[in-house]
């Protein structure tokens, strides 16, 4: 079934849209407003996070975190209304996202927001959970398309060009394993607890990054593509290596395994820079980098990328720390985004395990067999 879609004179007026994101283990409601101009407001940002259920595994256990989402969910759009000071007959539509991610969590938002929709009246949008983290700066600053976009989280590394909402060119992809998996496997090894990757950031501070000598993955390979399992298969060895490790080892491991994934996506990124420079000579400068995903919260990464920004005459943008990882004010951004287009989903929308972000424009479902086959691929 089909609601009605918005009038085309959307765009020129106020709209409020519910986001509602369980793709992995952060079950999260959000309410943005966005004004005619395309300035956003975040009335409500409420994010339940899954740390305890998962930390004796050392990782996310997927029937353990649908369950989890399917008992928040509902208690979380209540106080996100409430944080709001909003009914629901007050909306004007409800986001939710409908993949990729792991489909018992996937659809505990959108059978959420389906139920939601129907009982109010209101439109649905199915929304692509990567198209959140690519659209995520624009919470809260403004940014013009188009931007190159490094999408790097723990089951994506992507390098794409943003044309527009909806509009997504990839120029490169991992071949194996995400930068994220690559920190967060790493962490596991040496048992830094969980969640991996920040765990491996804190070790890593009071560690030598030039004390272990760890492979470029890729070195002298031209295109954009990148690969961490070598990398991450050699941090292995170096810790099986040791005798008794101490915990100088650990933090000296980590701040190689760091430095390595750092310097692994600064200079894929750098032959992006280049391309999307020379495919947009005209482009207002200085032009944008944005990296988005997880991963873009750990600050050697960034630091990394902001030298390679620089050099390249673009600036680099990440949304606030907050945003980085998973969340539904991305989602709920992206609701109000293809809102205002007049584009909206019927209650069939379906959930996906798989949904490229360069597939979104054209609604296609995902060939299967090809490129990184993670959870959130």
């Amino acid at each position: 079934m089909d609601l009605a879609p918005p009038s085309p004179k959307a765009q020129a007026r106020t709209l409020t849209v519910l986001g509602l994101e369980s793709s992995c283990d952060e079950t999260a409601a959000a309410i943005l407003r966005r004004a005619p101009d395309g300035t956003i407001e975040v009335l409500a940002d409420c994010v339940l996070g899954q740390t305890e259920a998962h930390a004796p595994f050392g990782g996310v256990v997927p029937e353990i975190a649908a369950r989890a989402h399917a008992e928040a969910m509902d208690g979380l759009v209540v106080e996100a209304l409430a944080e709001a000071g909003m009914e629901i007959a007050e909306l004007d539509g409800i986001a939710a996202t409908s993949g990729p991610g792991l489909i018992g969590g996937v659809m505990a938002a959108l059978m959420t927001a389906k139920g939601l929709a129907l009982g109010a009246g209101k439109p649905l949008i199915a929304v692509n959970h990567l198209e959140g983290h690519a659209l995520s700066p624009r919470i809260s600053e403004p940014l013009a398309f188009p931007y190159l976009l490094l999408l790097v989280s723990g089951g994506h590394t992507q390098l794409l060009i943003a044309e527009d909402v909806g509009v997504y060119h990839r120029l490169g992809s991992t071949l194996d394993d995400a930068a994220g998996e690559a920190f967060d496997k790493t962490a596991k090894v040496m048992g830094l607890g969980f969640p991996g990757g920040p765990a491996l950031e804190r070790m890593a501070k009071s560690g030598d990054a030039t004390r272990f000598d760890l492979p470029m993955p890729l070195k002298g390979k031209p295109g954009c593509d990148f690969s961490f399992a070598g990398l991450k298969t050699a941090a292995r060895q170096i810790w099986d290596g040791l005798e008794a490790p101490s915990e100088q080892d650990k933090a000296d491991l980590s701040a190689s395994m760091q430095a390595a994934i750092a310097r692994a996506l600064a200079r894929r990124t750098r032959r992006a820079l280049a391309m999307f420079a020379e495919r947009y000579p005209d482009a207002p400068r200085p032009m944008s980098l944005v990296v988005a995903g997880g991963v873009a919260a750990n600050k050697a990464v960034r630091a990394a990328l902001e030298v390679e920004a620089e050099t390249a005459g673009f600036r680099l943008i990440a949304p606030p720390m907050k945003w980085c990882t998973d969340n539904a004010a991305m989602i709920a951004l992206v609701g109000l985004e293809r809102l205002a287009r007049g584009e909206v989903d019927g209650l069939d929308a379906p959930a996906r395990a798989r949904w490229p972000l360069d597939a979104v424009s054209a609604k296609a479902d995902p060939a299967i067999g090809s490129g990184r086959k993670g959870p959130k691929a």
